[in-house]
């Protein structure tokens, strides 16, 4: 093929989109002129990806808010396959948000078309019963974390280990000075960086209550310089108002985009569970992660998971390294509170970092360059 070898690669996120784009470059060194259509978003797309609707229709956050939008999803879902079983990739790449990119991987895959699927759905933690039917979806899973693989391998599903391409992007050492350099911030004042997550529902459901413990900081702490960074546009006009509406405009530094620039200037994080908790793990940071999604759905997923913790950095070390305050604990007097102990306890904060570097190391692989030669293995016919 004088152009490259077409792919299809959907992602449902804003992580998602990150893993595409590595991935997207790394295909690239192994097939010249490769081209790329899907789903993408402004990291895919930049890349080349050509996105047949926004990314952001299909980022919904919890249970039972998903349900007035499943008749649209029905839709995109179907107009999706129709098109790609069109255009005959030679194998479609979905990237996490499982509920719909392993729907549409499953129809491609029944009608013949090699599927890949990158960052595994946490069936280690809950509903491991689905391992039987991503088994019959996909013809290669590839994981992010060591202990996911060993999960797959237990349960005969062609898997590769490929690490975390944030551990490759993020250097071991972070240059806290830079970064606050590049954010304008004083370099003698500690700093406090908040991340009420990157969807419309998140920051509906966690800025109130972020903004509250802001609040009491600053009250106890006069100094302490506080940054958000905002995901989107969209993002940038709610938080905007928010602030309006506590008298934090002139207190705040609201930025656009630059979270992990904003993460590496911070002493503190204040953040939204997810995906960009790694990233403050990488970055070697305490942090305090609060989340809350709507009480059914709360209701649900507490007899569905089988876990003790739910945020990655405890995940990644094995045991409790900081707080999650989920539900009713996430309350403005625990965030502070919990954020002012990492304020006050230096000794702490080092033991801290001396376990997320331990966890860098780990993840430390080549991701973007061992998931595609993972691909290109597939696509020769091998596994």
């Amino acid at each position: 093929m004088a152009n490259g070898p077409l792919f299809a690669i959907i992602a449902g996120e804003m992580s998602g989109d990150i893993l595409g784009a590595g991935l997207m470059h790394a295909l690239r060194e192994r097939y010249p002129g490769a081209r790329f259509i899907g789903v993408c978003g402004p990291e895919m797309m930049a890349a080349g990806g050509e996105s047949l609707f926004p990314m952001e229709r299909l980022s919904v956050m919890g249970i039972t808010e998903v349900l007035p939008r499943l008749p649209e999803l029905f839709r995109l879902r179907r107009q999706l396959v129709a098109r790609l079983l069109a255009e005959q990739p030679v194998a479609c790449i979905t990237i996490d948000s499982p509920d719909f990119t392993l729907s549409v991987a499953k129809r491609l895959h029944r009608r013949g078309m090699r599927t890949v699927h990158y960052v595994s759905p946490s069936v280690w933690a809950w509903r491991q019963g689905r391992v039987k039917g991503i088994k019959a979806s996909i013809d290669l899973m590839l994981t992010l974390l060591p202990f996911e693989a060993r999960f797959y391998e237990e349960h005969d599903v062609p898997v590769a280990f490929v690490g975390h391409p944030l551990a490759d992007m993020i250097p071991l050492e972070v240059d806290v000075a830079a970064a606050r350099a590049a954010l304008g911030l004083e370099p003698g004042r500690r700093v406090l960086a908040v991340l009420p997550g990157s969807r419309g529902g998140e920051v509906r459901q966690l800025l109130p209550d972020f903004l509250a413990a802001v609040q009491q900081l600053r009250a106890a702490n006069p100094m302490l310089q506080i940054v958000i960074p905002a995901a989107t546009a969209e993002r940038h006009a709610e938080i905007s108002a928010g602030l309006n509406s506590t008298g934090l405009t002139e207190a705040v530094t609201l930025v656009s985009g630059q979270s992990r620039i904003v993460m590496a200037a911070a002493d503190v994080i204040m953040m939204a569970s997810g995906t960009a908790t790694l990233e403050g793990t990488l970055l070697k940071k305490p942090m305090v992660v609060g989340y809350r999604v709507g009480a059914l759905t709360y209701f649900i997923a507490r007899r569905l998971v089988n876990l003790d913790n739910v945020a990655l950095p405890n995940l990644l070390a094995q045991r409790p390294c900081v707080p999650e305050l989920l539900q009713d604990a996430m309350t403005p007097v625990a965030l502070a509170s919990a954020v002012q102990h990492w304020l006050d306890n230096p000794d702490e904060v080092a033991a801290l970092k001396t376990e997320f570097t331990r966890v860098h190391e780990q993840l430390k692989q080549g991701a973007s360059e061992r998931a595609a030669a993972a691909v290109a293995t597939l696509l020769d016919g091998g596994v």
